[in-house]
């Protein structure tokens, strides 16, 4: 372990982030009552330009108005390459009282896209007098991005997550695709008349991951297009959490019940966890550094992978 102890991030429940347009305000309560545990109401790319005016005003109405219980809301703003994202920041944290927790960056290539929008965000909140500092989320939606992403995780405190947007990222690098993350068609290797597929997206993630994970932030997997797929999504999101992400966005409310059961760690797991911390116990007191569990090793590093699925079914318990 380096001399640098690696920060831990936010502590709390994020296996499932629902998105749904601010020009679509009837849908609101539905998203409320869902089991996400973080609500996304988006103010980008969803939202037609002619709507844009609109949308804001119903999410500002919407963060007073509605009960949203226990989970994180966040408001998607448009990219600074727009001539919206500024007046997004401005009313939302002039207008709307402290149950908003966070907004989400889009396409974000560098650390001073968030400086930019931290030193406006510091100045509304000074000027208002709001009590609970906004907090941060961004997007890697570009070959920028993905480039600058160990800087863009340590750029400003107020960051607490980072996802992959597949459809922007594979625009920006030129991909030969239009599928929304998931397995592509002519990404495979081939052997003896046999086709293998591989995972586009893998290296770009797990580039997130080693970033967000040295930073304190948490790194989670984006959206899956084909929402009639449920084997397509269960299988994105599985490969997602064994890489160490923590969720995966649902644009569509059926995808909500998938996203939690793949990132809620399981009965079986959790039990094995806690078998594994308790043989470790029991190898320290007669000083040993490792033992046997069910025919393989496990030492220190082992009770580090155990109490993360501990931690994360007691977080979520919570």
């Amino acid at each position: 372990m380096s001399f640098r102890i690696q920060p831990a991030p936010v502590a709390r429940p994020n296996r499932c982030q629902l998105f749904g347009p601010g020009s679509r305000p009837a849908i609101f309560e539905k998203m409320a009552a869902s089991v996400a545990d973080v609500i996304n109401l988006d103010l980008e790319d969803s939202v037609a330009p002619s709507d844009k005016d609109s949308a804001r005003a119903n999410v500002i109405q919407a963060i007073g108005d509605i009960d949203w219980g226990g989970k994180t809301l966040s408001i998607r703003i448009n990219g600074l390459d727009t001539p919206y994202w500024y007046r997004d920041v401005v009313d939302l944290l002039e207008q709307s009282g402290d149950r908003l927790d966070q907004i989400m960056i889009p396409k974000v290539g560098c650390a001073a896209d968030l400086y930019a929008v931290d030193a406006l965000v510091t100045a509304v909140e000074r000027a208002k007098g709001r009590k609970r500092p906004i907090a941060f989320e961004v997007i890697i939606e570009s070959a920028a991005g993905i480039s600058h992403v160990e800087e863009i995780a340590a750029a400003t405190p107020r960051l607490q997550a980072m996802s992959l947007g597949a459809a922007d990222f594979a625009a920006s690098m030129g991909m030969s695709t239009t599928g929304i993350g998931g397995t592509q068609e002519n990404y495979y290797m081939a052997h003896n008349g046999a086709k293998y597929w591989s995972d586009p997206w893998h290296w770009a993630q797990t580039a997130i991951v080693a970033a967000c994970r040295t930073h304190g932030v948490l790194p989670v997997d984006g959206p899956f297009g084909d929402f009639s797929d449920d084997d397509g999504f269960r299988a994105q999101a599985l490969r997602s959490a064994t890489l160490g992400m923590v969720g995966k966005w649902a644009i569509h409310p059926k995808q909500v019940a998938l996203a939690n059961e793949i990132f809620t760690p399981s009965d079986a797991a959790v039990a094995e966890a806690r078998e594994i911390l308790a043989a470790m116990e029991a190898a320290k007191a007669k000083g040993e550094g490792a033992t046997v569990y069910k025919g393989r090793l496990v030492d220190i590093a082992s009770i580090k992978q155990a109490e993360v699925i501990v931690k994360q079914s007691e977080m979520i318990a919570g």
